[in-house]
């Protein structure tokens, strides 16, 4: 496809052009939209309004493009096989070993900000406060361990903010800082409208002079680029589904990834370096156990992983087996080791390291909802059976 192709491609167009094009009434229009069948985004020069993506609505039409217009909104056949979605998003980079939240850079703002000051920033609501419009929740959520509660939090705020309309962007905010609220609610119970990080400090009886570490470890876990879980929360997104419910996809992902089985792994080994410390990471070693060291997508080493590590003050046992192991592999501490360091510093819940990697990245998962759904080009793919022919048996 041509630059000048793809361009066309992702026009947007008003109400009156859609329904013109498509011959249907407005509630018609919002149904498409509300199933995923047409993607939406708010006017940028008016929020009030929306935006409709033309090659949707040509799908639907079954018009044929104009000549110049939008093109083949799938790959030929000949391409498919290698073709790649290009997903566009203003949430988060990695460039040159460092992570940007929004062009800021993730090391630097954990330094100060605090996750609200964050999701701010990833949901590009600077200039306002969702946080200020948000009312405590009476009544605890059900459930045996934090995870489960998040996730039962966060599917009755799916079920809630299913409607049939289009939402504009600060609402769409406000609907964000109320889900996170919640969520933080659900691990640490109710209690003071403290910060969020606060709030799961006091929970875990964290004492105060050590909750900075709690706010960093939740701030250096809002985005990881465009992994899966990212994408889950963006296909979900352009499908229909509420903040809420796209990060809620988008979670699921992300607790049956490899990244939390190796948190699993590597919250066995700190534990047994606090058993018996010495010459813990070359049994480890020796035995293949040892985990949470060297990360592919970080050739040069983490930089939240050195940043969280450098504050972290840990004992000596867990200094000398984190020394050991890198002398060991020749690879620096992951992201996930170092989470699993400070909770085992904090002597936090032994889940705790995930429990903060899953507030953190919720913030952030909510952001590329809100990105998908204000300012995402539409998602494609192509699904090629390759099953039983019909009538075969």
């Amino acid at each position: 496809m041509s630059a000048g192709t793809a361009s066309q491609a992702d026009r947007w167009i008003g109400r009156g052009e859609a329904l013109a094009r498509l011959g249907v009434k407005a509630q018609t229009l919002y149904a498409y939209v509300s199933r995923g069948r047409i993607t939406a985004r708010p006017d940028p020069e008016d929020p009030r309004r929306s935006l409709y993506a033309v090659s949707d609505i040509v799908r639907l039409s079954g018009d044929e493009p104009e000549t110049g217009d939008i093109g083949q909104w799938l790959p030929p056949p000949e391409e498919a096989e290698t073709s790649t979605v290009e997903v566009r998003s203003s949430v988060s980079m990695s460039v040159h070993g460092r992570l940007f939240y929004r062009g800021m850079d993730a090391v630097q703002l954990a330094e100060a900000a605090t996750l609200e000051d964050v999701a701010r920033l990833m949901w590009d609501a600077r200039s306002v406060n969702p946080f200020a419009e948000v009312r405590p929740r009476v009544g605890a959520t059900p459930g045996p361990s934090a995870r489960g509660r998040v996730f039962a939090a966060l599917a009755r705020r799916a079920e809630e903010d299913a409607e049939l309309k289009v939402r504009p962007a600060e609402a769409l905010r406000i609907e964000c800082a109320r889900v996170l609220d919640e969520a933080v609610d659900a691990v640490a119970g109710p209690g003071p409208r403290l910060f969020l990080h606060q709030r799961l400090a006091r929970a875990w009886k964290v004492q105060e002079r050590d909750a900075h570490l709690v706010r960093r470890a939740l701030v250096l876990s809002g985005d990881d680029g465009l992994d899966a879980a990212a994408m889950a929360t963006r296909t979900a997104a352009v499908g229909g589904a509420s903040p809420a419910g796209a990060a809620l996809a988008g979670l699921a992902v992300l607790t049956g990834s490899s990244l939390i089985v190796d948190l699993a792994r590597e919250s066995a080994w700190v534990l047994a370096v606090r058993r018996q410390a010495v010459d813990a990471a070359r049994r480890a070693h020796e035995a293949g156990a040892l985990s949470g060291f060297g990360d592919p997508a970080w050739p040069g080493g983490d930089p939240r992983a050195a940043a969280l590590l450098a504050v972290a003050d840990l004992p000596p046992d867990l200094t000398r087996a984190m020394r050991e192991g890198r002398e060991m592999t020749g690879r620096a501490p992951t992201f996930g080791l170092a989470l699993v360091a400070v909770t085992r510093r904090l002597e936090l819940p032994r889940e705790a390291a995930a429990d903060l990697l899953m507030i953190g990245r919720l913030a952030g998962l909510l952001a590329h909802a809100l990105d998908q759904t204000t300012n995402g080009s539409p998602i494609r793919g192509r699904l090629r059976y390759v099953g039983p022919e019909p009538g075969a048996n």
